[in-house]
């Protein structure tokens, strides 16, 4: 079938479920698929800060400094819980699978289906950030923004079809671009 080599040669061999366990990846490649959560949050985050201070008036604009350590702040109890939860599951422990373990299924799937919103709204603001920079250094292209955005999302849907090692190393280069 011409649609079924097709779809192969895009999205690659089906894997063996054994095959997907020993799928692994460099701690390098991690950086760019396990951490640009963060990243985009960082590329975004100060200047949508400082647009909403803008726009309630420039008297307040000196919390600047106090939302800049209350976010640092933040961090750092983000570091120091990620790494407790990295020492007790080395094998991986996400959100749901901590919460399973410790708090029942109920709660692992609140944190499960907050993980997917995280990721969806992740994705959608990062597109929409990355595609607003590139309208706006190329303003021949404002007609296409939502054509570009929707074939920025198909390829990263094509990318990690291909599974996690695939998109890893996709988004490694900008991603240490970036950094």
């Amino acid at each position: 079938m011409p649609g079924r080599s097709m779809w192969r040669a895009l999205v690659g061999p089906p894997l063996r479920s054994r095959q997907v366990t020993e799928e692994q990846i460099t701690p390098i490649e991690g950086l760019s698929a396990l951490s640009l959560d963060a990243l985009t949050s960082v590329a975004y985050g100060p200047e949508a800060i400082i647009v909403v201070l803008a726009l309630a008036g420039a008297s307040s604009l000196h919390l600047i400094v106090p939302i800049t350590v209350a976010i640092v702040a933040l961090l750092v109890i983000l570091v120091f819980f990620y790494r407790q939860v990295i020492d007790a599951y080395p094998g991986g422990g996400g959100a749901y699978a901590v919460s399973r373990a410790n708090l029942g299924i109920g709660s692992s799937l609140v944190a499960g289906a907050a993980l997917i919103v995280d990721y969806t709204l992740t994705v959608a603001v990062s597109i929409a950030a990355g595609v607003a920079a590139l309208t706006s250094a190329f303003p021949g292209l404002n007609s296409a923004t939502v054509p570009i955005c929707l074939g920025i999302l198909a390829l990263i849907t094509l990318l990690n079809m291909r599974g996690l090692g695939a998109s890893a190393r996709a988004f490694l280069l900008p991603t240490l671009v970036f950094i």
